[in-house]
């Protein structure tokens, strides 16, 4: 009994598949198609019908096009690869795009026509009805958006914008581009692949371009938001769009003399002093600036200090420099360059060095030559008496 209960336990919990259903029967015919078989047109347009002759699992053959219903004054033509066609031969499960191209006269009145497209053969022929309507022209619509409205930098930052313009009317227009940005701030305006700068960009009926618009502010700008208003018009109409830059401030480091000289003397042998003038001309404090430089050979030169810890904008700080020429320096004009480095900005003064030789070596030379004088003297008395 019990094998009989598991038996048939068995065959109630095994699952029964089904048999796959009978495939579609495959579809075979000659087809005329169109994504917008309805369009409106305004007089004195040319009106553009993009169509595809479809044959499916049906031997290729020769079909005749040709369009009927055209209104008076109306000129059609079937396009195919750009040139005028009367015939098109789509392979087996193949299609032929072709465009019917309608020129609506100026005269035309409002109202719809339908014209129909025929594509006719030994053995098939199809139609396919077109409506094209006349109404009135639109006006102009612009609209336009920024990808990144809101661009972060210092004042030697570039700040780029790209921003996508849409004509939204019914025909194309020439847009002129524009820009208001706070005063001595630079701006221009470039297409979005190119680099060539341009004022106005033609952009066809429905479609949308990218320009891109390049700020520039001036060196001495202080920190703060800066608003840009970017402006499109055509015909009427107009769009807007705000851009803004965020600008921190930034350090900008001088270096000179104190009394604005950049010359000075030196002693062979002998240390000189002199005083130059580290300045912030930025918006920013500068960090940690470092003081160095080149001397000629053998030459020495020390800093008092060798490193600021900070420079305050419109600030400025004296640093001492110690310069000894070397004891065997001939009298001369020689350059020490003189540098200070902070993050990001550096600065370079050139300071010419007048160099004369010490009086003690003077003195020296003096007694050498008397010396020789002397000896000179003896030996003409000495040997001018015999």
């Amino acid at each position: 009994m019990r094998r009989l209960i598991a038996l048939l336990f068995l065959i109630i919990a095994t699952p029964a598949f089904a048999a796959d259903p009978p495939a579609a029967p495959a579809v075979k015919g000659l087809w005329l198609l169109t994504d917008y078989p309805s369009q409106t047109v305004r007089p004195g347009e040319v009106a553009n019908v993009r169509f595809k002759l479809q044959n499916a699992g049906l031997a290729p053959e020769s079909l005749a096009l040709s369009v009927d219903g055209v209104p008076k004054g109306w000129k059609a033509d079937i396009l195919g690869g750009g040139q005028p066609v009367a015939a098109a031969m789509p392979g087996i499960n193949e299609s032929a795009s072709l465009q019917l191209r309608v020129d609506v006269p100026k005269d035309a009145k409002p109202g719809s026509q339908t014209m129909t497209i025929n594509a006719k053969g030994a053995t098939q022929s199809i139609s396919l009805p077109v409506t094209l309507t006349i109404g009135t022209e639109a006006p102009a619509k612009l609209t336009m958006k920024a990808k990144l409205p809101s661009l972060m930098g210092t004042p030697k930052s570039s700040y780029e914008y790209t921003l996508s313009v849409s004509n939204d009317s019914g025909k194309d227009l020439t847009v002129a581009l524009s820009a208001q940005a706070p005063s001595n701030f630079g701006t221009s305006f470039t297409e979005g692949y190119g680099s060539n700068e341009i004022s106005s960009i033609p952009i066809e009926a429905g479609q949308s371009k990218d320009i891109k618009i390049k700020v520039t502010p001036p060196r001495d700008v202080k920190a703060g938001t800066y608003p840009v208003l970017v402006k499109v018009a055509a015909e009427g109409a107009t769009a807007e769009q705000r851009v803004t830059l965020q600008i921190s401030g930034q350090g900008h480091l001088t270096l000179s003399a104190k009394d604005g000289r950049l010359s000075g003397e030196a002693t062979a042998g002998k240390a000189s002093e002199y005083t130059l003038v580290v300045g912030n001309d930025g918006t920013a404090p500068l960090e940690d600036v470092e003081i160095s430089g080149s001397v000629p050979t053998n030459w020495k030169a020390e800093y008092t200090p060798k490193s600021i810890p900070s420079v305050a904008p419109n600030e400025k700080k004296e640093v001492q420099v110690s310069v000894t020429p070397s004891d065997k320096t001939i009298a001369g004009d020689y350059v020490a360059s003189f540098r200070a480095n902070a993050k990001g900005e550096s600065s370079n003064a050139d300071f010419r060095i007048t160099v004369t030789t010490s009086t003690v070596w003077g003195i020296v030379g003096i007694g050498i030559i008397a010396v020789a004088l002397l000896v000179l003297l003896g030996a003409v008395a000495r040997f001018g008496r015999r």
